[in-house]
């Protein structure tokens, strides 16, 4: 009996050192590329490229001021800001609607309409997508325009509208009931009774589609190639790789990219709490 507990015992203990592990490996192969891309952009380009040290031999501060000024930065961040949150605000209210409808609503086609969301789940049609949409905006007038941008990128929101009509089918059907007998129309049962119960699973679609929205590259670069104002920081980062005398700065590209890292670092951090309830929330209503 004793033999059998200690070895138990044993075994918990191995476990959890090999998780302990498997956890420490995870994170350092999540932070080496950031932690990298900072210590690097800190560097001069030649000790960069030679890949010698971790660490700068000298703090090359500079190299940040270089980045503002050979690519505007000022300009691409305000582009990456109003894109990003118009698009979350944009992708967010369509989300919760149609989620909302599609769990509560019956009407002709649900049952397509559906199957043709959920196939979008297993079907990664990439760039052939990107001339329709291009040439769509501009039959209508919109492919020189930061609102034409926020349509490309807010798209259909597939993965999204499922996670929310899951969350919606979690939510009892009695308060709906309860309040259209109170006097609520549809509209109301939404926007009083629905809405606030779903603002978990509404902050992880937000951070999924800033997160998504902030490091896109080839739809903004598509978009934006007849209207270079409208470019946004990841699209000006892979500009910097090359300076004004045709040589590959490595050192000003890695700066502009810890600049574009850190507002999407500063949106994880604070959203951390709200990113877990939200899946938590979800994967027990769902």
């Amino acid at each position: 009996m004793e033999t059998g507990v200690k070895n138990k015992k044993l075994s918990a203990k191995a476990g959890k050192v090999c998780a302990i592990l498997f956890l420490a490996i995870m994170i350092v192969f999540t932070l080496y590329p950031i932690i990298y891309t900072v210590f690097g952009s800190l560097k001069t380009n030649a000790e960069l490229t030679a890949g010698g040290a971790f660490f700068p031999e000298e703090w090359q501060f500079k190299n940040y001021y270089q980045a503002f000024v050979q690519a505007d930065f000022v300009k691409y961040t305000g582009n990456s800001v109003i894109l990003a949150v118009s698009t979350t605000v944009l992708a967010v209210g369509t989300c919760a609607l149609a989620g909302f409808v599609l769990a509560r609503r019956n009407f002709a086609g649900k049952k397509l309409l559906l199957a043709l969301y959920t196939s979008m789940m297993f079907i990664s049609l990439g760039s052939v997508t990107l001339y329709p949409i291009y040439q769509f905006l501009q039959d209508v007038g919109l492919s020189k325009s930061m609102i034409g941008l926020i349509i490309a990128l807010t798209g259909g929101q597939a993965v999204n509208v499922l996670l929310v009509m899951g969350f919606v089918r979690g939510i009892p059907k009695e308060l709906d009931e309860a309040a259209i007998i109170d006097g609520c129309t549809i509209y109301g049962v939404f926007g009083r009774i629905i809405l606030p119960v779903m603002k978990p699973i509404l902050a992880v679609v937000a951070l999924f589609v800033f997160r998504n929205t902030w490091n896109d590259y080839i739809t903004t670069l598509i978009m934006t190639i007849t209207n270079p104002d409208l470019q946004t920081l990841t699209v000006a980062v892979v500009q910097l790789k090359y300076s004004v005398n045709a040589a590959a700065e490595w050192h000003i590209m890695l700066a502009g990219a810890s600049i574009a890292i850190i507002p999407i670092l500063i949106v994880y951090l604070l959203c951390n709490k709200q990113f877990i309830a939200g899946l938590t929330a979800g994967a027990v209503k769902g």
